[in-house]
């Protein structure tokens, strides 16, 4: 017993040394700042290490234990991790921090929970997805790489634009920060554009109206991508206008004219058709004249094309259309001065346009007749119609007389058919039906001179009434063609057919007669619906009314031609006869097959 008591006695005996202080220093899990399993003083979970692995021991009574490095000797600290992508990071990975300096937190070692969870509170975040490169306010986000951005900016349009590109480079300038071109961007070196010889419209395009391309020739804008609306909106548009103003004037005189009395037709009706053909004018011109604020080139392609320079009469002949077709609710005597305001663009179209028929150029009537040439020559006769309904003489006259002079040598080409008249087609086109636009509007401005429905008047709507039934026979003809804006070709033909019918049977009343003018005026308002429906569907169903113009982006320098090398021997027998030197094309003969 004494034995096993002298070690206690030997530690009396001695001094206690003095503690040193620790090298390193246990810390527990909730002393350190941002762990995230920190649990308060009263409740709180200890993780300790064994010789198999981890395991975990719950304290019960820790509330009523005072905190002490002896409870925590074997502690481990794990950081939990606060997204499931760094739990990822952080598997198979335990880290044990330590504070040798007593900071914040610590109170003798031992850790002060008010403090510590005071301080988790701060250190906590939640972090979201990474935010895209340039995002901060220093440095805004660039979107010039977006597709539809890249569209806008696509330089390769900037030779079809008014100040090709110049005025937002300046602007760009001005703010400091150049544009930066890409390899689709590029601007053509030829920026100064000229007028394209009417040689190139025929050598790059084919078709009835000259407006596909030939597969030997390339375009200057990108055949990859739609273009921008206004350089898809051709001039062509307007003859929707002609087909529904036309309309107007045929429901007004189905209303006035005393022989069709009997079918009690209301003005409403023509006061209704008046104001869509005016907003429908009115939309179509502010469309156009946007492209030719903006697109100044593409307008002037059109102008030298050889069959779209015809539809620059459309504009103007369909507001004399709507001054034919106004109710008269709203006037009924117009100014005389409008008839001329109308009349002067006419007038300086026809100076040129003629003056090329004559001039025997490269635009000669012979080389560039084609059924729309009959636009340049139905605004005449519907100028002279509408100054004869104002009182006028000269004026009409003196318009009636060029329509009939220059109509008669369009008709003579067109039946002719040169061999030097390349773009006539094979088959019949909708525009073939322009051929009876002409006489009909003639008769009935003649008729307005005169005063009556007199011999001349009646000589003109009978060729207008022959060559519409000749085409309306060959229906098989019109069979097989895409939809496009050249359909209301049929249009206002039909519609002028029908108005001419309606004043001639007031003049020769008969059962045969009204029922022909009941006849026309039907078939007329089904093609003018039917046209209207379809190209409301095209344009915003469909939305392939307006596809990419071809015709005005043909390059204006031509193909390289390829040539056929033939394979020539020494001494070969196929080309005995050959002189040295001569041409080997022309001494090559190929074998003659027997037609027996």
């Amino acid at each position: 017993m004494e034995s096993s008591r002298n070690p206690v006695s030997l530690k009396q005996d001695y001094p206690e040394p003095e503690a040193l202080p620790s090298l390193l220093e246990l810390t527990s899990l909730n002393q350190v700042d941002g762990f995230d399993s920190f649990k308060p003083a009263s409740s709180f979970q200890t993780f300790s290490l064994s010789a198999t692995g981890t395991e975990t021991s719950d304290v019960q009574n820790a509330a009523n234990e005072p905190l002490s490095i002896d409870n925590l000797i074997h502690a481990v600290s794990i950081s939990m991790p606060a997204s499931p992508m760094q739990a990822t990071l952080m598997s198979n990975e335990n880290r044990v921090l330590f504070d040798g300096h007593g900071g914040d937190g610590f109170a003798d070692g031992i850790a002060d929970p008010s403090v510590a969870s005071e301080t988790l509170a701060k250190q906590v975040k939640f972090h979201s997805q990474p935010m895209p490169k340039g995002a901060a306010i220093d440095q805004p986000v660039d979107f010039s790489h977006h597709p539809s951005i890249r569209r806008l900016k696509d330089r390769r349009f900037d030779t079809f634009k008014t100040w090709q590109g110049k005025l937002e480079k300046q602007l760009s300038n001005l703010r400091g920060k150049p544009q930066e071109r890409g390899p689709d961007q590029e601007v053509p070196q030829n920026s100064e554009n000229e007028a394209l010889p009417v040689d190139r419209y025929f050598d790059a395009l084919e078709g009835p109206e000259l407006d596909t391309l030939r597969p030997s020739e390339e375009i200057v804008l990108p055949d990859d991508k739609t273009w921008p609306f206004l350089l898809r909106y051709p001039v062509s548009s307007f003859s929707i206008c002609l087909g529904v103003s036309s309309q107007a004037i045929m429901w007004k005189t189905l209303a006035t004219a005393p022989s069709t009395k009997f079918l009690h037709i209301s003005l409403e009706v023509n006061r209704i058709l008046w104001f869509i053909s005016l907003v429908l004018v009115a939309i179509v011109s502010s469309i156009y004249l946007l492209k030719l604020i903006f697109f100044f080139e593409a307008v002037r392609r059109e102008y030298f094309h050889p069959i779209r320079v015809n539809f620059f009469f459309s504009p103007w002949i369909a507001l004399l259309y709507l001054c034919l077709g106004v109710p008269p609710s709203i006037a009924e005597n117009l100014p005389e001065a409008l008839w001329y305001v109308l009349m002067v663009p006419i007038f300086c179209l026809e100076l040129k346009i003629y003056g090329q028929w004559m001039s025997g150029g490269q635009r000669r009537l012979s080389k560039v007749a084609n059924p729309s040439n009959h636009l340049s020559i139905v605004g005449n006769f519907v100028g002279a119609l509408l100054g004869a309904s104002m009182g006028l003489k000269e004026g009409p006259i003196f318009f009636f007389a060029v329509g009939l002079a220059h109509y008669a040598v369009l008709f003579v080409t067109l039946y002719q058919r040169l061999p030097t008249n390349a773009t006539l087609p094979k088959e019949l086109h909708p525009v073939f039906f322009l051929f009876v636009a002409a006489p009909s509007v003639a008769s009935m401005a003649w008729a307005k001179i005169q005063g009556s429905f007199d011999h001349g008047s009646r000589i003109a709507y009978f060729i207008a009434l022959f060559l519409y039934f000749s085409l309306a026979v060959r229906v098989k003809f019109f069979c097989g063609f895409k939809f496009s804006l050249a359909w209301w070709a049929y249009t206002f033909p039909m519609t002028g057919a029908a108005i001419a019918t309606i004043r001639y049977s007031s003049e020769v009343t008969n059962i045969v007669n009204q029922t022909l003018s009941v006849i026309l005026s039907a078939v007329a308002t089904l093609i003018v619906t039917a046209l209207l429906v379809t190209t409301i569907i095209h344009a915003f169903v469909l939305r392939d009314l307006f596809p990419n113009d071809i015709a005005i982006a043909i390059s204006d320098r031509k193909p390289k031609p390829h040539r056929n090398w033939f394979h020539r021997r020494n001494g070969s027998s196929d080309h005995a006869g050959c002189k040295k030197g001569a041409d080997l094309e022309t001494c090559f003969n190929p074998p003659k097959t027997d037609n027996n």
